[in-house]
């Protein structure tokens, strides 16, 4: 047979492997700008949130890994371009009715002051665009990029600090058995390690928080990454919360070790800092070799090299036909909602409110039954961050010399972060540790309240506090925040207050002691309350 017939023969073959070929979409340059504009629209209605969730990856160390997120998240989807492109996105109505529900979350997160739940909302939006755009065969593929855009969202102020303060609890006692298991006479004091001539504070810093969400940020990849059987994945995951508790255990127990041999120094400067980062790698070493172990088990065995396989896409098919996207039908009627979802967010938090008349907190009164009072200051930095409408912050005390300190504080509109700040995340900051936290209902009063006991080295102090909100008495932050959405739609209001009452704990006084004080307290100043806080 000739040459030329062979290559005749071949160029058969290529043409009619070409025509049986999937197409390789593409997308055009007017499809492409509309996606563009589409996501640059929601971004700019979320430019409050987004502004927010930039602080935080800046000022707090336990998000410093969020700018790299999205960069992760766009190389997973670059993974999967071979498979994509030979997808023929249809799009999908569902994708539709995400976005109109992250409107909904991005809408109470902006009347609510919750920038966690107008970066959720984000993140929603951002997933009903792609949804309303690919169709539903593309959702494998997607899932894992925009999981991990779920993991750059900063958790809200008041889970961080409970979190952080259950961490350094479990750090501290963990810590004081290592110490003690190396011989070493240790007393543990709520966060406080005595170690006789020395004293460790287990600080808010010191927790193990900064490490849990970059690690599980870590072993969500490794997980991902790993070939494994599913549960072997989840486990992986999952393993970050318990290998960072541990491991936070053992730096502060190493840290005890080394105090009581060489010294204060330590635990200051940069071999403080410098065992901090050694715990962190060493934490995702332990995960990677989870995985590595784990791949020794089950029926799904194989080498760690195929275990483990961070692809590539593979090039484009020689002679494949290209084709342009076309813009689905789904997609089109997304940004309809997209404009209306703007236009929501445009004007129902910025409609004039009601602002209720109300007595000054000034005029509060300083005599209460039997307690007499003294009024304070809150300092001007503390005054310019809560940047409340009017407040009491009053000292009171009996005839036996019992003392409760009351504060009330006063916003006539909650707009724009001006909102209540809850103890539960205020106390932390100023060094004091939250021991117990429960619901409590003060006999004499309808009140149910939030009761908190707190340390601070050898102090100790019970706190009730609850929320008055147009006429509720609330102590969930979560049910805050919808009622501010509630009547800010139905009845235009967003006024509301914060009311805390503390007393200590003497040495040698019992709980119970205390908690009788701060309840009759409670209970002859409910009625002054109620007079002076709109209904």
């Amino acid at each position: 047979m000739s040459s030329d017939g062979i290559s005749a023969r071949r160029d058969r073959a290529d043409v009619v492997a070409a025509a049986s070929a999937p197409p390789l979409w593409r997308l055009s340059l007017p499809g492409g700008l509309l996606a563009l504009a589409a996501v640059g629209a929601l971004c700019a209605i979320s430019w409050r949130a987004l502004g927010w969730m930039w602080n935080t990856w800046m000022g707090r160390p336990e998000f410093s890994h969020g700018p790299l997120l999205p960069l992760i998240a766009g190389f997973l989807v670059w993974q999967r371009r071979d498979q994509l492109e030979r997808l023929a996105f249809t799009g999908a109505y569902g994708g539709v009715l995400v976005l109109a529900l992250s409107g909904g979350l991005l809408l109470l997160g902006t009347i609510g002051a919750a920038y966690s739940l107008q970066q959720y909302a984000l993140v929603l939006g951002l997933a009903g665009l792609a949804l309303s755009w690919t169709g539903w065969a593309a959702v494998p593929h997607l899932a894992m990029p925009f999981l991990t855009l779920l993991l750059m969202v900063p958790q809200p102020d008041f889970i961080l600090n409970n979190m952080s303060a259950q961490l350094q609890l479990w750090s501290s006692n963990l810590g004081v058995l290592l110490i003690r298991a190396a011989g070493i006479s240790v007393f543990l004091e709520g966060n406080i390690i005595d170690l006789g001539g020395y004293r460790l504070q287990v600080v808010e810093a010191c927790s193990g928080l900064r490490y849990l969400f970059p690690l599980m940020t870590i072993g969500l990849l490794i997980a991902y990454f790993y070939r494994g059987a599913i549960w072997k994945r989840a486990l992986v995951f999952l393993a970050s919360i318990p290998v960072t508790i541990l491991m936070n255990s053992l730096r502060l127990g190493t840290i005890g070790l080394m105090v009581d041999r060489w010294g204060p120094a330590m635990a200051e400067g940069f071999l403080h800092d410098f065992q901090g980062w050694m715990v962190f790698m060493l934490s995702a070493a332990i995960l990677l070799w989870l995985a590595a172990l784990l791949n020794r088990f089950g029926a799904d065995r194989r080498p760690w090299r195929e275990a483990f396989d961070v692809t590539f896409p593979a090039p484009a098919a020689a002679g494949g036909t290209k084709r342009p996207r076309p813009v689905p039908r789904a997609f089109v009627l997304a940004l309809a909602v997209l404009v209306a979802i703007g236009a929501a967010e445009a004007i129902i938090p910025n409609r004039p409110q009601v602002v209720p008349d109300h007595d000054s907190l000034a005029a509060f009164p300083r005599s209460i039954g039997e307690w007499q009072g003294r009024a304070a200051r809150l300092p001007a930095d503390v005054l310019d961050t809560l940047q409340l409408d009017d407040y009491a912050l009053v000292d009171y005390a009996s005839s036996q010399q019992d003392a409760v300190n009351l504060y009330v504080s006063y916003y006539a509109t909650q707009r724009d972060r001006r909102v209540v700040h809850s103890p539960a995340s205020c106390l932390p900051g100023g060094g004091w540790v939250i021991e117990g936290h429960e619901i409590a209902h003060p006999p004499g009063t309808s009140l149910t309240v939030n009761r908190m006991v707190i340390a601070s080295g050898d102090q100790r102090a019970l706190v009730y506090y609850w929320f008055d909100q147009r006429g509720r008495d609330l102590t969930s932050e979560w049910s805050v925040k919808w009622y501010l959405f509630w009547d800010e739609i139905v009845r235009r209001r967003s006024d509301g207050s914060m009311i805390r009452a503390m007393t200590p704990v003497r040495h040698g006084e019992s709980l119970g002691t205390a908690e009788r004080r701060l309840q009759d307290f409670v209970a002859a100043a409910d009625a002054p309350l109620r007079k002076f806080l709109p209904r």
